[in-house]
């Protein structure tokens, strides 16, 4: 009988590093100097983001709230769900920027959309 043990944060972290560096090893190695900070990063926030989602899925958006006693309480966010957000957003401007590392490839067959073959012929009649 076979058990699986669940992966540490850390093993997760490492593994989503070794993710992200094979999708980024083809980098110059100026640029992979570069992406190796981007990737840290990215590893870690990855991971946080899906601890704190599974957080918000268990324990949801929001929490009763009471200011003091006697008053009635009243639902607000709670601040899981306001880091989710803030380390989401960070995490997609990170990823953003990585991709604007990788070599830009023009569309197959290097015609582009046409557009420009249109006009050229289009005004040399």
């Amino acid at each position: 009988m076979i058990y699986l043990r669940e992966k540490t944060k850390d093993e997760r972290v490492r593994s989503e590093r070794q993710r992200l560096k094979k999708l980024y090893a083809q980098l110059e190695p100026a640029r992979k100097a570069l992406a190796a900070g981007l990737i840290e990063r990215a590893a870690f926030m990855r991971i946080e983001c899906e601890d704190l989602e599974e957080n918000l899925r268990i324990n949801g958006w929001t929490e009763p709230f009471q200011q003091a006693k006697g008053m009635e309480p009243y639902d607000r966010a709670r601040p899981q769900g306001q880091s989710y957000q803030s380390l989401n957003g960070n995490y997609l401007k990170i990823i953003k920027q990585l991709d604007s590392l990788l070599p830009q490839e023009g569309p197959a067959g290097g015609g582009g959309d046409g557009f420009e073959d249109f006009v050229t012929g289009r005004d040399a009649q």
